[in-house]
């Protein structure tokens, strides 16, 4: 019971301090709620960019783009060629008409597109393979559908995913990285806030030390301080976090449906907030032990007469 109301006692106190100090420890929690911010922003994001990929079936879908001087009846009969092959599971025609009309619904572009003499959507056969087939199966099959007469142009919605997943990777390693660099500098910056207070309290803690207090009395204050410090700046980072989402969900949700996707950017959740937090938290203790533990050692009673 001792034990809880001596750390009590030390976080009350701890959070008067901060009080007194207040400027200047807005200053530093601002400093920490960026810090922190700026790598969640990035996990979040990645995170919703890795469930494209998840949720993806691995059915890749070869889009097949006919030659515009084809007529309905020869794109009918292409349509018939392309689903007779062994390859090939299922096969749906989108006119250049329908292409058009669905691509005016998703952007609000009609009234552009009506003013152009001519349709710049060429037809569309989409045609999805057999799931069993490997890559390079799927990708003799794409050649197959190029030689056909009447086709000017295949792609394999595969090759974006791919580029995706590479492009969510090489984020992922460099958010890491700056991540520690971010993080070092959150401890770094609670351990000068903390070397500060010490040397404005030195007389203070001299006097304590004189009196008998131990090391660990004289610390706890001050590990509690880098406590608020590092809660506080997450609270703010969890803030800014979700600011962030919102204002950019909307238009990177509308990007994402001009791609037939279902990808929608959303978050920070609890357990994403609560880790901010605790994060912050951790950084906090982290920095204000290294500083309070390193500095207490330079500090013995008298030592100023």
């Amino acid at each position: 019971m001792r034990f809880f109301t001596q750390h009590l006692s030390a976080a009350i106190g701890a959070l008067g301090e901060f009080q007194r100090r207040l400027t200047g420890n807005l200053m530093t929690i601002t400093v920490i709620g960026i810090a922190l911010a700026l790598p969640a922003i990035f996990i979040l994001a990645l995170d919703n960019l890795a469930e494209v990929s998840q949720d993806w079936d691995g059915t890749p879908s070869a889009n097949v783009y006919l030659e515009r001087t084809l007529s309905e009846q020869e794109q009918t009969a292409l349509l018939s060629q392309i689903d007779a092959l062994s390859g090939i599971t299922r096969s749906v025609l989108i006119s250049a008409e329908q292409g058009k009309t669905t691509f005016a619904e998703r952007t609000g572009m009609a009234e552009m597109l009506n003013l152009l003499e001519q349709n710049p959507f060429p037809a569309v056969i989409q045609a999805t393979p057999v799931n069993t087939l490997n890559p390079d199966e799927v990708s003799a099959l794409v050649g197959t559908l190029a030689d056909l007469p009447g086709v000017e142009d295949v792609r394999l919605d595969q090759a974006w995913l791919q580029r995706l997943q590479t492009i969510v990777d090489l984020a992922s390693r460099a958010t890491g990285l700056i991540g520690a660099l971010l993080a070092i500098a959150v401890v770094l910056v609670v351990g000068n806030t903390i070397r500060l207070d010490i040397e404005n309290r030195r007389s203070e803690i001299e006097i304590m030390k004189l009196i008998g207090g131990t090391d660990a009395f004289v610390r706890r204050p001050f590990v509690y301080t880098g406590f608020w410090h590092g809660l506080m700046g997450g609270m703010l980072a969890w803030i800014l976090s979700a600011i962030v989402i919102a204002v950019v969900a909307r238009p990177a949700n509308r990007l994402a449906g001009l791609y037939d996707s279902g990808f929608a950017l959303s978050g920070p959740w609890l357990a994403d907030g609560l880790t901010i937090v605790a994060t912050g938290v951790f950084l906090g203790l982290v920095g204000a032990w290294v500083a309070v533990t390193q500095h207490l050692r330079r500090i013995e009673p008298g030592e100023g007469t």
